[in-house]
């Protein structure tokens, strides 16, 4: 068997910056999103040791003596942190008594914030670099440049694809994880799945939370991809899964916290009518989503399937990657009021700007496509930078003032405004 490529990632040049000037860095993210390897490629041309706390050795020593484990000459790399957050104590105090930049480098699959025995998680010491499953444009060479540009262009942004329906289906199901995408036959990839997800809930979940029912979680997970970018509150999970909505919540969090899902927070602003707070869930990676309807690339193309919340989601996950390394300071978010406008992500910067975007599994747009972000451009005025229907097709269309139509493909192949 072919080794596989090891495919650059956006990621390794937010952690060498942070790394210059930060005591401590944190790359955190989901269970084989490629952390470790982006840790030893940045820590490879370093002095640098390394521990990793998914070995038993390692977790007992660390437990044994956490001074001791975390004390190296130079950069020290952990793995895996969450398995013992009680060691951040002790960096704590290493890094405040020797504050060279650059001593730790941690990595982590679940959020430190969010587990139980955490303590004060290095305020002022730590920088945290998020790395998502790969990105449309790491996977096939592309720039990944959407944000920065459309923030840069507005409506003036213009692409054409060649990228199909048929090709948007297999990327959602192939998803970004890196073992998921070298997995070609269909059954392959779908047993990766199955066994992650149960692995997460077996080991990651359980450490966060109190996880009495194992049998409710794994129904959760399901109806959680059926329902991917939607609205989704406890309430209206009770009676699918017979807890209770405290218990619900609880779960709620805890996967969000192991990086499987990700909620989308509603976006409002004074613009005299009331909008929803409500957050919008996606997963982390289209292809759990996918896994979890058992569904493949030829079976997401039929009438009924869910191709469209599915490349929703794959959306919102692809510009939720994007801002991680945007030069553009950028919150994603969703609108939708009580007049029941709807746009499936709002991008707002620090200067207030806004681009509207829906999505539409069509190969065709009309003019209703674009009732919600009129709305938005109405509300906002001049902040409104440009409102953009991503489908299917292949053109750049206008429908009127700052309203374009654009591929899909624009998120991974437009590349980002040249700077300096």
């Amino acid at each position: 068997m072919a080794t596989p490529r090891i495919i650059p990632r956006r990621a390794a040049a937010q952690v060498n910056a942070a790394l210059a000037d930060t005591r401590v860095v944190l790359v955190s993210g989901a269970r084989q999103a490629g952390k470790s390897t982006l840790v030893r490629i940045v820590a490879g041309d370093r002095l640098a040791e390394r521990r990793d706390l998914d070995r038993a050795q390692d977790r007992a020593a660390a437990s044994a003596d956490p001074i001791g484990f975390v004390d190296a000459p130079e950069l020290l790399v952990i793995d895996e942190i969450q398995r013992d957050p009680g060691l951040l104590l002790a960096i704590k105090a290493a890094v405040d008594e020797d504050p060279r930049p650059g001593r730790y480098l941690l990595t982590g699959s679940s959020r430190l914030f969010g587990l139980a025995a955490a303590p004060d998680a290095l305020p002022g010491r730590m920088e945290t670099v998020e790395l998502w499953p790969f990105s449309q444009g790491e996977l096939d060479d592309e720039p990944d440049g959407f944000i920065d540009a459309v923030f840069s262009a507005g409506p003036g942004l213009r692409h054409e694809s060649q990228v199909t329906r048929a090709d948007y289906a297999a990327r959602i199901v192939r998803g970004g994880l890196p073992e998921a995408t070298v997995r070609n036959d269909p059954r392959r990839r779908q047993r990766f799945f199955d066994s992650y997800i149960q692995a997460l809930i077996d080991r990651d979940v359980r450490q966060l939370s109190d996880i009495q029912h194992k049998g409710e979680m794994r129904k959760l997970v399901r109806i959680l991809a059926a329902r991917s970018a939607t609205v989704i509150g406890a309430n209206s999970l009770e009676s699918a899964l017979g807890l209770s909505r405290p218990t619900i919540a609880r779960y709620l969090q805890a996967l969000e916290e192991i990086f499987l899902v990700k909620r989308i927070p509603g976006w409002s602003r004074n613009l005299g009518t009331r909008a929803t707070a409500a957050s919008k869930l996606i997963f982390v990676d289209s292809g759990i989503a996918a896994g979890e309807l058992a569904t493949d690339a030829r079976a997401l193309l039929r009438p009924g399937a869910p191709f469209g919340p599915l490349l929703e989601s794959f959306v919102l996950s692809e510009l939720a990657r994007q801002l991680t390394w945007s030069e553009q300071l950028v919150d994603l978010s969703h609108y939708r009021d009580q007049a029941k406008y709807e746009v499936d992500a709002v991008l707002e910067n620090r200067s207030g700007q806004v681009v509207g975007i829906e999505v539409k599994a069509a190969t065709t747009v009309g003019p209703d496509d674009f009732r919600g972000l009129r709305r938005l451009a109405e509300r906002l005025g001049d902040d409104f930078i440009t409102g953009i229907v991503l489908y299917t097709g292949s053109a750049t269309l206008p429908f009127g003032d700052k309203l374009r139509a654009m591929p899909v493909s624009s998120l991974w192949q437009i590349p980002a405004p040249a700077t300096g």
